[in-house]
């Protein structure tokens, strides 16, 4: 397939190599910020545009990874009529694009991405499409290069956005602060990094509820105690601390 990506961060970047490596051509990459519409191309040793007007018209699928703000006004900006057109967002419907093409639809990566990774992630994707003809389309194409391929429909995709937005962004919202902490405390934030990597693995072999471990889940009120003491230079962490615990406390306590 013939591909080509408007937009030239994270996730162009990462679905343009993974697509890449499936045998598929990026056609042409677009930005209006011609240098990263340049350096984008040159990974991938194709053409660039920074004008909506020089985008091509011969590819096949064309991928549209841009910021969600960005993506309800691409109607003003984009009209392809019968090519088929994909978003790359979570949580925008795919309607969005009912006035860029007739066929259109969504290849949604379930995965936190970054340009600069070297070793490509495994890969989970939601897609959708406006026919079943484009939808069979979009799904047989992803599977050249997804990991694992499911079809959801607005919906099912938001509500997983919402999960991912917990599992991925709140949890390294988490190790930030964390993070800060020991620098402050002068301890190695290091040493926890198996800790991390154990905590993520278990999940492979059962419920998340079921791998809670911790003062909070044993009710150890002198331990937290113990914790939030040791917090009260930083009101905002303790807050935080407290709240988290006092959620665990409550979603084990319709258990007992």
């Amino acid at each position: 397939m013939k591909i080509s990506l408007i937009g030239s961060g994270n996730v162009a970047t990462v679905l343009g190599r993974k697509m890449q490596e499936a045998g598929h051509q990026i056609l042409q990459v677009f930005s209006p910020n011609e240098k990263h519409a340049s350096k984008l191309a040159g990974l991938f040793n194709c053409g660039y545009a920074s004008s909506w007007k020089n985008i091509e018209s011969n590819a096949d699928i064309y991928m549209i990874a841009i910021a969600d703000d960005a993506l309800q006004q691409i109607d003003k900006n984009l009209s392809l009529h019968h090519k088929l057109v994909v978003h790359t967002a979570g949580s925008v419907s795919k309607s969005v694009l009912k006035n860029v093409s007739t066929n259109y639809g969504v290849i949604y990566p379930l995965q936190s991405l970054r340009k600069e990774i070297q070793e490509l992630p495994k890969i989970n994707f939601l897609v959708d499409g406006n026919t079943e003809d484009d939808l069979t389309l979009i799904e047989d194409f992803v599977k050249t290069f997804g990991d694992k391929v499911e079809k959801a429909n607005d919906d099912e995709r938001l509500k997983l956005h919402v999960a991912a937005v917990i599992v991925s962004n709140f949890s390294n919202h988490l190790y930030a602060l964390a993070e800060k902490y020991c620098i402050d405390e002068k301890v190695d934030f290091n040493l926890l990094l198996p800790l991390i990597a154990e905590t993520a693995t278990r999940l492979q072999y059962g419920s998340a509820a079921k791998m809670q471990t911790g003062p909070a889940v044993r009710n150890d009120t002198e331990t937290i105690q113990k914790h939030l003491e040791a917090l009260h230079e930083y009101p905002s962490l303790q807050k935080l601390f407290d709240a988290i615990t006092k959620s665990i406390r409550d979603y084990y306590g319709e258990f007992e």
